[in-house]
């Protein structure tokens, strides 16, 4: 798994962090900060639910391709 931002989009719900904490964290102004592209399989439910309670749709999740 690859995760990539668009903090241009994102409007500071903090939905991401609530989701998954060792993944995402937030800037003093709200927006999301990416604390690991490339997550362990442990985290890939928690990133998946991350992207999809995103209201801006500012996260993407990529198949990483061995």
């Amino acid at each position: 798994m690859k995760v990539t931002l668009d903090e241009e989009k994102c409007c500071a719900a903090g939905q991401c962090v609530l989701a998954a904490p060792d993944v995402f964290d937030q800037d003093d102004d709200g927006i999301v900060v990416l604390l690991d592209a490339a997550p362990p399989a442990e985290q890939y439910a928690a990133v998946h639910e991350a992207a999809q309670l995103c209201p801006a749709a500012a996260i993407v999740v990529h198949a990483q391709e061995d």
